[in-house]
């Protein structure tokens, strides 16, 4: 008979563990420290079982393996490279943008490397970080200047906070909009020390309404581009041209927020039509910002553009060292605005704007091809099938507009959510996971973010 003490006795000393060859790799992989500690730990296990249930742990047979399995997981990275089949193409909750192979390049090079951040190699003294950048976004958008933070709530903390800190903003009722994770306007008016001043209704606003509200504490006029829902039906709202020309009269900037924003007329793909930066500074707007990592293709920043005199004030502000972008993501910027120089090559070298503008054929042909191979492997428990659906672009960026799209479906044969649900965590749990929607009595593998078949075959891998 197995006495207790005698379980106790089979739990092996760390330092004979830690002579045995199989642990060998696992200290020079993990380091000394961290193979010890997992040995303590396994071995605490170990006690706690005994004295629980008077039996050892089924590991207690191979304590190197055990080892090595509990440290490779924990020493994993939580970001892990997903199969976005959401069929929503800038997924916020999976990092929105994809970056072009030139930005991924440049961020590894000054990664590595001391690079010209605020040095300037004709005097060898100081430069200003958004030197670079600023250059390009002003040839691209006509703008006199430009600044870039670290997102596009930041970019429009600082704009609020450098241009009327204890006075009052003025914005029309219905663009006082909520954006995900809570994050809302009038919330960011109280933190840049401002004073907001409501006009109009939820679906109408007119240029009277503004008017009727100017005063000596006015500190300027703000737009805010509705990105994230749309109003059909009885509207009208008051144009940022409108809004300059009535500002001008006062001597007051008018301000846009355009979050999303585009640097090209996505409508030449058949894609809905969104504001542009160049035409609002075009119409006279002082400031316009918009994000780095929606329509525009690139890292996560916070850009505004306009004029010089406000820009400079931006610049001048101590927000703007808090908020400021890191070398990283102005290289990636940096890259990704050079591609715009070159339209012709756009929607090729461009990740986010290739997979928006993929043909629905496409799609449907890349669904009817693999749809045998994954009806064959699931077969016992699913219906596969190969079904047209609407993907959608995403991070709040143009809410109405659809993409014909195709995706692989699984219908569970039992007709159980609890199957449906079971599927889907499955396909997360793998190296690689993958990631659909459950919707409509199915799970759906929306393939327009899918470019090469091989990355959703490795499913079917033995």
């Amino acid at each position: 008979m197995t006495t207790t003490q005698t379980l106790f006795s089979r739990i092996p000393a760390t330092s004979r563990l830690l002579c045995e060859a199989p642990f060998q790799p696992l200290i020079e992989t993990f380091g000394h420290t961290r193979v010890v500690a997992i040995l303590h730990e396994l071995q605490d296990e170990a006690r706690a079982q005994i004295s629980r249930d008077g039996t050892l742990p089924d590991w207690c047979d191979n304590w190197s393996d055990e080892a090595q399995d509990r440290l490779s997981t924990r020493n994993r990275s939580t970001l892990r490279p997903v199969l976005n089949l959401t069929g929503t193409v800038l997924h916020t909750n999976l990092g929105r943008a994809l970056q072009a192979e030139s930005a991924i390049k440049a961020v590894s090079e000054v990664m590595g490397s001391p690079v010209t951040l605020e040095y300037s190699l004709d005097t060898a003294e100081r430069g200003h970080r958004d030197q670079t950048v600023a250059t390009l976004l002003c040839e691209l958008t006509g703008a006199e200047a430009a600044c870039i933070v670290n997102n596009n709530a930041a970019a429009v903390l600082l704009m609020l906070a450098a241009c009327s800190e204890g006075k009052e903003v003025v914005v029309s009722r219905g663009e006082l909009v909520e954006i995900g994770g809570a994050f809302r306007i009038p919330d960011v008016m109280r933190q840049a020390g401002c004073q907001l001043i409501e006009v109009g209704t939820t679906n109408r606003t007119h240029l009277a309404d503004y008017r009727n509200v100017l005063g000596e504490n006015t500190a300027l006029l703000m737009k805010v581009h509705t990105s994230n829902y749309h109003i059909e039906g009885f509207t009208q709202s008051v144009s940022e041209a409108e809004l300059v020309a009535l500002a001008n009269q006062h001597s007051l900037p008018v301000i846009t927020d355009l979050g999303s924003g585009s640097l090209v007329d996505l409508t030449q793909w058949g894609l809905p039509p969104e504001p542009m930066p160049q035409q609002l500074i075009a119409d006279g707007v002082s400031l316009v910002s918009f994000s780095g990592d929606k329509l525009l293709g690139g890292p996560q920043a916070g850009i505004i553009v306009g004029k010089k005199t406000y820009i400079d004030r931006l610049q001048q502000h101590p927000l703007k060292r808090a908020l400021r972008a890191d070398k990283m993501t102005l290289a990636a910027l940096e890259a990704t605005l050079r591609l715009y120089q070159h339209p012709e090559t756009l929607a090729e070298r461009l990740p986010a704007l290739r997979l928006l503008t993929r043909s629905a054929e496409d799609i449907s042909v890349q669904a009817a091809r693999l749809q045998p191979l994954f009806a064959r492997y699931f077969d016992v428990d699913f219906i596969v099938s190969a079904e047209p659906c609407l993907s959608q672009i995403g991070s709040g960026s143009l809410p109405v507009g659809k993409l014909p799209s195709a995706a692989l479906t699984f219908q569970p044969r039992d007709g159980r959510g609890s199957t449906l649900v079971a599927l889907s965590k499955t396909l997360r749990e793998l190296e690689h996971p993958v990631i659909g929607r459950i919707t409509d009595g199915r799970l759906w593998l929306d393939l327009r973010c899918l470019e090469h078949d091989a990355l959703l075959l490795k499913v079917l891998a033995p």
